[in-house]
């Protein structure tokens, strides 16, 4: 099983969102943060990552009983880091 979570600026949020790999088309909001809070501070930013990783890998195990074993990070589709939703 593949699936992302894309980590995405939409006006004045930072949103995460449970993807496929290589669409947008059917994901799934889980959380959000203002833009303010992880702009002023790193470590605020790097918090709510894990803290979406961990929501992630939680919802994987219980809904197909299977162990998130690593996270692959990589930049997202140009086309999807382009400008602000």
């Amino acid at each position: 099983m593949k699936v992302r979570l894309a980590l995405r600026q939409e006006g004045r949020f930072w949103n995460a969102y449970l993807a496929q790999p290589d669409t947008m088309e059917g994901a799934h909001l889980i959380g959000s943060i203002t833009m303010g809070a992880v702009m002023k501070d790193e470590k605020v930013k790097k918090d709510f990552m894990k803290v979406m990783q961990r929501v992630l890998m939680l919802a994987i195990k219980e809904t197909t009983g299977e162990r998130v074993k690593d996270w692959e990070i990589t930049p997202g589709p140009e086309r999807e880091r382009s400008g602000h939703s």
